[in-house]
């Protein structure tokens, strides 16, 4: 009888009603509001045809590391090592790029470099996740202890063999290679095509000035769209969200938890390298610095999208959303000069802590309390 009086509530529901039980929903207003105040406040500069195309490469940057770590939440876990994971892997590539391919195997490509790297990452992702759902060890500290391993092995590798902590002056890829084009060069150039025909923004000369969005505003889609399809439309979503619900219950109910955690861990592998990917062919530079804080970063963008720290409750869309609000913020300064860079972070701080208390009273009425 309770069931059917669920049921028939539910159907009662109106369209505002299962909006607010939405898990992204309290991502979605911060967001439009952000966008609100920095319109007014930078008098539209933020969002002219220059600021839109800086402040997409910083949302997405955002956005790639955002999203492995979202779902490895979802799961239950968390991992401290994907901004030290950014540092080794562009350090990697562009050692390979300036040095040659390790064993004396010749001269590297861009996409030789990628892969030789990407299996690497995937490696110590799978290690990692071993590691963890083998000892019964807290990721939290199992991912802490390799943040300061691959931050610490990257610093000793750039000094042993590049004698510098940063290598720089690479070729500019991009000229050369079809896959450096695809991840440090420009996409979208259509919308900038179709701006500027309707009377957008051009300089002085009269010629357009901004031609694309940064490659990696496609990769951010890619991936935000694949999660979302993962997290909704999968079986594998389900073990996910069970995962991190309960993962006894879910192991009692087949769920391979083990297999989910370890390659959501390599999943967080594989976004930190492509991260990497998309700034050494970009600027055609590494430092042992990159990726630094980044790891939290993505945590608190998961958080401010709607993912509990708890596990078991997130969506990708939130995750975007999270990722838009913490990286117009960011971004803030450069079109609002009398704003200090540091109020990003209390901004982040702030919103990071009412996100934890709204994400929580946002799961206890979805499901009933429990």
């Amino acid at each position: 009888m309770s069931d059917r009086s669920e049921a028939d509530r539910l159907k009662r529901e109106t369209l505002f009603e299962r909006l607010v039980r939405r898990p992204e929903i309290g991502s979605f207003i911060v967001m439009i509001f952000i966008i609100a105040a920095l319109t007014l406040a930078s008098d539209g500069r933020a969002f002219n045809a220059l600021g839109t195309k800086n402040n997409i490469a910083i949302i997405a940057q955002f956005g790639i590391i955002a999203t492995g770590a979202a779902l490895l939440m979802i799961a239950g876990e968390f991992d401290l090592s994907i901004g030290s994971m950014i540092g080794f892997a562009g350090m990697s590539m562009a050692m390979m790029l300036k040095w040659g391919l390790p064993f004396g195997l010749g001269e590297a490509t861009p996409f030789s470099a990628f892969i030789i790297t990407l299996a690497m990452t995937l490696t110590l992702g799978w290690i990692i996740g071993t590691i963890v759902v083998r000892s019964g060890l807290s990721s939290f500290i199992v991912t802490l202890g390799f943040l300061f391993f691959l931050r610490g092995t990257t610093e000793v590798s750039f000094r042993l063999i590049n004698q510098s902590t940063q290598i720089s002056g690479l070729p500019d890829y991009k000229e050369t290679s079809w896959f450096a084009d695809i991840m440090g060069g420009e996409v979208f150039g259509w919308f900038y095509d179709l701006w500027f025909a309707l009377g957008g923004n051009i300089n002085r000369k009269g010629d357009q000035w901004v031609t694309g969005f940064d490659a990696r505003f496609m990769w951010w889609i890619i991936l935000s769209l694949l999660a979302y399809y993962v997290l909704s439309r999968t079986q594998l979503g389900n073990w996910i969200y069970a995962t991190g619900d309960n993962k006894d219950s879910a192991r009692a109910n087949g769920v391979p938890v083990n297999k989910v955690k370890i390659g959501l861990f390599m999943f967080t592998a594989f976004c930190a390298t492509l991260f990497a990917a998309c700034q050494v062919f970009d600027t055609n530079t590494s430092d042992a610095a990159k990726g630094n804080l980044k790891e939290l970063e993505a945590i608190a963008i998961a958080v401010v999208g709607g993912t509990l720290m708890t596990g078991g409750f997130g969506s990708a869309i939130g995750v975007v959303f999270g990722a838009v609000t913490v990286g117009l913020v960011a971004n803030a300064v450069f079109f609002i000069p009398w704003i200090d860079g540091s109020w990003f972070r209390v901004f982040v701080g702030t919103v990071l802590l009412a996100a934890v208390f709204a994400n929580e009273r946002i799961r206890k009425r979805i499901t009933g309390g429990i």
